[in-house]
């Protein structure tokens, strides 16, 4: 490990921190920034792994209402069906990823190709959702009904692809199918805690023969600077999507999308 490694994870996980939490895909943000930079790691670990810093950082910003939820649990159902909510919505992508590991990371992993028009078509999504006027009928993550989180977690497969976007993905189907802007982009708060731990687990046992102590230290690195990017960004990301929706996503997935295509395939 040198310092141009250090260096290189440390802007990988400022890019993953800043990126994990709004609609442009944190994955293909960093993959395309690793092929920029020239940083390799073993079975693409590294890029799953330092989502844990991004976890943590909602764990401590949402620390006050997780505990609320977890006191609440055995007298209210409401907090019940919150839970389980939840955990419908994880359970699609969660066995898919499972099933697709392979695939997901050596074959989607590794295309620009894929990951630059995926950023694109989602861009050109965001900017005509955005611009529809939904009448929402939910306001209230903890209001939303099993079939509705269960329709949610079938939208986050779809961010098994690199450059799609997990919460891209997830709230482009809340609104669709009535969630408030900034409901959907809550949801897609929790519903990331146990889909990026259940990501980090799996892929840490599937690559566990790779894990030197050199890796562990960048993964580390990785970690801290994903985890104060996140908290900054879960901080101020539902007031801002509240008051000017998602079209600066959009157009920001596009321009990065455009790049990529122009540097990794037309240039390679």
């Amino acid at each position: 490990m040198d310092g141009t490694s250090i260096i290189d994870a440390l802007i990988l996980g400022i890019i993953e921190g800043l990126t994990e939490f709004i609609p442009v895909s944190s994955t293909g943000h960093i993959l395309l920034a690793g092929r920029a930079l020239g940083f390799e790691n073993p079975g693409k670990m590294f890029e799953v792994l330092i989502q844990l810093g991004a976890i943590l950082a909602i764990l401590v910003v949402y620390a006050g209402r997780l505990i609320q939820l977890v006191r609440t649990l055995p007298s209210d159902p409401t907090s019940r069906r919150f839970v389980a909510a939840v955990f419908l919505a994880f359970l699609p992508a969660a066995v898919l990823g499972v099933l697709g590991h392979r695939i997901i990371k050596e074959v989607f992993f590794e295309s620009p190709a894929l990951i630059s028009t995926m950023l694109i078509v989602g861009g050109v999504i965001l900017l005509i959702v955005d611009r529809i006027r939904f009448e929402p009928r939910y306001h209230d993550v903890k209001e939303f009904p099993l079939w509705l989180a269960l329709r949610i977690g079938f939208f986050q497969c779809l961010a098994l692809v690199p450059g799609v976007s997990r919460s891209g993905a997830t709230i482009v189907g809340s609104l669709l199918m009535g969630t408030d802007k900034r409901s959907a982009a809550e949801f897609s708060f929790y519903l990331a805690m146990p889909t990026m731990a259940g990501a980090f687990a799996y892929d840490l046992y599937q690559n566990r023969a790779l894990v030197t102590g050199d890796e562990l230290m960048l993964v580390a690195i990785g970690f801290a600077a994903a985890f104060v990017a996140a908290i900054l960004v879960v901080r101020s990301l539902l007031d801002f999507v509240s008051r000017h929706g998602y079209a600066l996503f959009g157009w920001w997935r596009i321009v990065v999308g455009l790049l990529g295509l122009y540097f990794f395939v037309y240039r390679a």
